[in-house]
């Protein structure tokens, strides 16, 4: 499950289990309701320590996004669940706190929003995508999710990355402005930790309003309910 580990200059928010591996019962940490209810509980705990926070996984993913799973089970409850999506999204994206995003692994549609969320991104070169699949799977792009790409990164790649699906690398996401530096990964929490420690004297409610006035328009679109009519 989700955990915080607090260290002298930030708190890591890790999206799967301790150590190594992830979670056997959710090993790619897909956006399952328990696992949202658990990010939440956990960036509670990191905003409570009044430390940067640095946004991480262990493993193969960082997460590959939506349940599933669950969307098969229960499609009827499927607009609800993508609005508890947009609520966590709007939590990372107006935190009075930097939030630094360390991509350790593949980062797919719901998660690869998520990791827009952050002020500042750093993914690993080795191994590991970022992708937006949607359009290879059938599937269409709430508002709110439209609109945290279309903001978050450049307008020609939000583009391709929606239309076309395409897989980018650490070295293409940083090349493309998808996220602000790719580094090795034993370089990976080292780097965020640096970014952490340059950003702690922003720490603080000031830094959550500067935030949501510059992010009104996006965050607008995210408190838009989801329509049944959607799919």
């Amino acid at each position: 499950m989700p955990y915080v580990n607090l260290t002298d200059d930030a708190a890591e928010v890790f999206l799967g289990a301790a150590g190594a591996e992830l979670d056997e019962h959710n090993p790619e940490n897909r956006f399952g309701l328990s696992w949202l209810q658990e990010v939440n509980q956990a960036f509670d705990d990191a905003l409570a320590s009044g430390k940067p926070i640095i946004l991480t996984a262990t493993g193969k993913y960082f997460t590959n996004g939506l349940d599933t799973d669950y969307i098969a089970a229960e499609f009827a409850k499927l607009p609800g669940y993508l609005d508890t999506v947009h609520a966590l999204y709007t939590r990372v994206l107006t935190a009075p706190a930097p939030v630094i995003a360390a991509v350790n692994g593949h980062a797919f549609g719901a998660g690869a929003m998520l990791t827009l969320c952050a002020d500042y991104r750093i993914m690993r070169t080795e191994r590991g995508f970022w992708s937006l699949p949607e359009a290879a799977l059938n599937m269409p792009f709430t508002r709110g999710m439209a609109s945290l790409i279309r903001h978050r990164i450049p307008d020609a790649v939000a583009t391709e990355a929606i239309l076309t699906s395409r897989r980018y690398n650490g070295d293409a996401a940083a090349a493309a402005g998808i996220v602000d530096e790719a580094v090795a990964v034993d370089d990976l929490l080292t780097r965020a930790h640096a970014v952490a420690g340059e950003r702690a004297h922003l720490v603080g409610e000031n830094l959550s309003v500067i935030k949501r006035g510059f992010r009104l328009p996006l965050l607008e679109d995210l408190a838009v309910q989801t329509p049944p009519t959607l799919l």
